[in-house]
């Protein structure tokens, strides 16, 4: 591309493509694409976008697409990669001159040029740094600005490449340029100081612009620019001068008004110094052993002492409190259990921060966290008293979570409670024991504080385990606060119920739940406390008792039903229906007489919630545990049920992203529960095909859900998917995880199983590498293990199929029949310690027998190795009566018995009877194993004569005969 006459062309492209036109915009578009891989195309844009009296859209343009084309051309090995002379051409002109007017257009240079460092810098563009050193010292405030700009880009891209030789490159590249970006960053530092002293409000945030990026390029360099960065004099040098900086900062803002441009910059600059000091602690953990003490004595002194009044600012706060909480749970600095095991730089961390962390110290701590920033601000009682629901999604943490403050603080409580709880725990008992009783409901203060310890209580509850009896708490005091009706109680009474919840995994009794329930009850009648219902759900923990509750459930279910409609936030809803969710599964059936109320509910919130698929997964959760819940009543819910399933996992509608796992769980639980196979409930499986195709974590639950249409009807079932699922099944056995081809051949031992004369013909295109498997010698012993499963199942229960699949194999394979059948027997005799199940190990007896009796010469051959595994199934499933002394096979089954089921299990599904209803036909089941050994045997020794089969008897081991004829007394 000529550089010349392709300009005009490009620059009118380009500016067409800047049209809001889609009829102009569409064919620029497509120009510009067909010109990525011309030769020049770069070099073009490059003139295009340092021309600044051009159009700053073009220019723009122009930049992005320069921008895109590194990532896809500038390495040598890309398809279409530029060439070396152009590549020489454009560095030269990316360096000319830092005279970008415009910011956002220097910024996306400065990024390119970054982007082009990550590959070329230093070899194939060793002058790049020392350009840029050069253009940061100038006296031009453009350029210099500019060049910073650049110098901090690179800095950051060459800092983030973490191969080994890179690696080395940029140690080697900070060692070199570490004093004199040092010393640039004073220099500005130092300047914006005495700026904002003078007054000179314009001069200073240009001064502070530099003082930040060149802070930014330090930040790299310190923290990934040295292997042991305590050896260096000069970033120690620097790191301490960090703490001294950030006093100067933080004394200049009390000058700078808030409402002022440069107070923005500022605090941007000030958290940019915690966030080198929190960066260097990460990386370097012993480096940063000198800065613990300086670390923790300014951290505590501007956040839990005066000298931060009127100074700090809330994220400055949060940045100083996530120091103290590192430096308390650094694991560096925690010596081993065994002293001599650790090393000497954590014993010295160690020893630093226990000389720190004194008495007085952790208690000042302690008090402030907890009457301090614990306490509820005016805003936040504002808020819940004209929005209670919007209160409770932001305290919460929901999406519009303001006070990030909160969390912060409640943390590092957290933290430094366990790590120092021997000390801390007197203290806040003593807190507590200054709370008792009821307080003035007129004691504003009095409430927040006690709101404030309460909450402290709360968060160190397992701390606390062996010094707060609880129950006593609870009846003697706690109990009565939740009593309290007054309006301004309100604080209280919902950090009660909230410290409850915290508590009832620690230390509850079970007898004091009741009175809980009751506590509750009334608590969900007050809607101000909306959010004290929202968390309520703890109410259904470990120890929880269905005779407990029952006598609360209809009023508990009716009032959260009551909330459900009420609340309008999303997030209030989800958790709603998550406490509903509880109560539906804890209970079970005995849901059945209050849910019409909400089964008629859910369609309507469904359609509501379209553009809300989180509150969605929430009704699909809700639904699961109805359809559980209401067993084969749930087949009323059809008509909103069935049309839920088929959206939530159809993978051509876009909501499947978030519906599909809680979709196919529906799906499975309503196939489990239903009480016959519906048409559209059938109609619904037309969305399992383009499931397998996904090979995704739910594969798994498509399985389940295709043996549950199996168990169901697998007549109307099988007849009209069996070809698709055959076909899918072929698909994926190509390219699926092990225990993937194990799922795949459960469904089809399943199938056949159920129908084991038209099974084997529906799957057959899968038989012959199931059989060639086998012969094989299959290595994965639970593959190997279904392979036997389903070929013992042909032989037992459809002989005639069995003897073509043998004819077909030996056909496919070359070989005489009766060598296929002997290599069969053979590797089922060797590979039989592979199958671990007892159903399968009789199976194989049952299977190898039904080829008895027999005058072929292969079976006799192979006689010793069936009498074999006959004997070992025998003692699989043999059982001695103590009173007779005779065996017994245990797995026969001769009649259904609906099973008994305590209070903590589950009642069987519908699905659980029809397996069962299925076992009393399946020959495992049915067969005595015993009586078709002796009956087998018997018939052998009628078709060979008394000394015939006495001559194939002897070619068993004699110790094994002894046990046979053991097994087989009394017949």
């Amino acid at each position: 591309m000529d550089l010349n006459s392709a300009s005009t062309i490009v620059l009118q492209v380009l500016t067409q493509a800047t049209s809001q036109d889609t009829a102009v915009l569409k064919p620029a578009e497509e120009q510009l694409k067909q010109w990525e891989t011309q030769p020049g195309f770069y070099s073009v844009l490059l003139n295009i976008f340092t021309n600044h009296t051009l159009d700053v859209n073009v220019r723009w343009l122009a930049v992005l697409y320069f921008k895109n084309g590194i990532d896809r051309y500038w390495r040598r090995v890309a398809p279409h990669a530029l060439s070396e002379e152009e590549k020489t051409t454009l560095r030269a002109g990316l360096i000319t001159n830092f005279n970008e007017p415009v910011n956002q257009i220097a910024t996306q240079i400065s990024v390119l040029i970054a982007k082009v460092a990550r590959v070329d810098c230093p070899r194939q563009w060793p002058e790049l740094i020392p350009t840029l050193l050069e253009s940061v010292k100038v006296q031009d405030d453009l350029r210099q600005h500019r060049a910073l700009l650049t110098f901090y880009h690179v800095t950051k891209t060459l800092a983030s490449k973490r191969l080994a030789a890179d690696r080395k490159l940029f140690y080697d590249l900070a060692s070199g340029i570490y004093s004199f970006a040092c010393s640039l960053w004073n220099h500005h530092t130092d300047t914006f100081l005495q700026q904002v002293c003078t007054g000179n409000e314009a001069t200073a945030t240009n001064s502070l612009e530099r003082t930040l990026l060149s802070l930014k390029v330090l930040r790299k360099l310190t923290v990934h620019g040295f292997v042991e960065p305590h050896w260096s004099v000069e970033v120690m040098g620097f790191l301490h001068a960090v703490f001294e900086r950030l006093k100067q900062f933080l004394e200049c803002s009390r000058s700078v008004r808030a409402e002022n441009v440069c107070r923005d910059r500022l605090e941007k600059t000030i958290i940019l110094f915690t966030k080198v000091l929190l960066d260097f602690l990460d990386q370097h953990p012993f480096s940063f052993t000198p800065l613990i003490q300086r670390s923790l004595e300014f951290a505590v002194s501007y956040v839990f002492t005066e000298a931060g009044e009127g100074i700090v600012f809330e994220r400055f706060i949060v940045q100083c409190m996530n120091l103290i909480k590192m430096i308390v749970k650094n694991y560096a600095y925690k010596p081993s259990k065994n002293i001599e095991d650790s090393s000497l730089e954590t014993l010295e961390a160690h020893k630093i921060k226990t000389a720190f962390f004194t008495y007085p110290t952790l208690m000042e701590i302690c008090r402030r966290l907890v009457t301090h920033y614990f306490l509820l601000t005016k805003e936040e009682l504002t808020m819940w008293e004209e929005d209670p629901e919007g209160f409770t999604v932001e305290e919460t943490g929901g999406d519009s979570w303001k006070y990030s403050l909160r969390p912060c603080t409640e943390v590092l409580f957290i933290d430094i409670f366990h790590e120092y709880n021997q000390i801390l725990t007197p203290v806040l008992l003593e807190m507590v024991r200054g709370l008792q009783g009821s307080t003035n409901v007129e004691d504003t203060s009095a409430i927040l504080i006690k709101d404030a310890v309460y909450n402290a209580v709360g968060l160190a509850a397992y701390e606390l385990f062996d010094s707060v009896d609880f129950d006593q708490w609870f009846k003697n005091q706690l109990l009565a606060e939740l009593q309290v009706s007054h309006n301004r109680y309100k604080p209280i009474r919902r950090r009660v119920i909230w410290l409850i919840g915290q508590w009832i995994s620690v230390k509850f009794k079970s007898d004091l739940r009741p009175m809980l329930y009751e506590a509750i009850r009334n608590l969900l009648q007050d809607q101000d406390l909306v959010v004290s219902i929202n968390k309520s759900c703890y109410i259904y923990d470990f120890e929880f008792r269905t005779d407990q509750f029952l006598p609360y459930l209809e009023s508990m279910f009716t009032l959260l039903f009551q909330l459900l409609q009420e609340v309008t936030q999303c997030d209030t809803k989800m958790h709603v229906l998550h406490v509903l969710s509880c109560v539906i599964e804890r209970v079970n059936m005995q849901i059945r007489p209050y849910v019409g109320c909400l089964v008629q509910y859910l369609p309507l919130l469904w359609k509501q919630s379209e553009e809300h698929n989180m509150l969605r997964c929430a009704i699909l959760t809700t639904l699961i545990h109805l359809v559980q819940g209401l067993g084969t009543d749930s087949k009323n819910l059809y008509p909103f049920l069935l049309p839920v399933i088929q959206l939530s996992t159809d993978v051509s509608q876009p909501p499947h992203v978030y519906l599909l796992e809680d979709g196919l769980e529906l799906w499975l639980v309503t196939l489990e529960n239903s009480p016959c196979l519906t048409p559209e409930l059938l109609r619904i499986f037309q969305n399992m095909s383009a499931l397998l195709e996904l090979s995704s974590e739910n594969l798994k639950n498509c399985f389940k859900i295709i043996n549950a249409y199996i168990f169901l009807s697998s007549s109307e079932f099988l007849q009209m998917y069996a070809a698709d699922l055959c076909r899918s099944f072929c698909e994926l056995l190509e390219d699926i995880s092990t225990e993937g081809q194990v799922q795949v051949l459960k469904v089809v031992e399943n199938v056949l199983k159920v129908n084991p004369i038209l099974g084997p013909q529906m799957f057959q295109p899968l038989l012959p590498s199931i059989f060639k498997g086998i012969l094989d010698g299959e290595r994965y012993p639970v593959v190997m293990s279904t392979y036997l499963g389903i070929v013992g199942r042909v032989l037992l229960q459809n002989a005639s199929f069995f003897s073509l699949l043998l004819s077909q194999m030996a056909g496919e394979l070359g070989q005489e029949l009766d060598q296929i059948l002997s290599n069969m027997i053979e590797m089922w005799v060797d590979r039989m310690d592979n199958i671990t199940q007892p159903e399968r190990r009789k199976l194989s007896a049952l299977a190898l027998l039904s080829l008895l009796p027999s005058l072929n010469g292969v079976i006799q051959d192979k006689f010793c190795g069936i009498i074999n595994i006959s004997v070992e199934g025998l003692h699989d499933v043999m059982t001695e009566d103590p009173e007779t002394g005779t065996y017994k096979d245990c797995m026969l089954m001769s009649h259904f018995e609906e099973p008994i089921t305590t209070e903590d299990e589950e009642p069987p599904t519908e699905q659980d009877k029809r397996k069962k209803m299925l076992a009393l036909k399946d020959p495992v089941h049915t067969v005595s194993l015993q009586q078709f050994v002796y009956e087998k045997l018997k018939a052998q020794q009628e078709i060979l004569g008394e000394q015939g089969f006495q001559a194939l008897m002897e070619t068993v081991d004699t110790e094994i005969v002894a046990q046979l004829q053991e097994f087989l007394q009394g017949f």
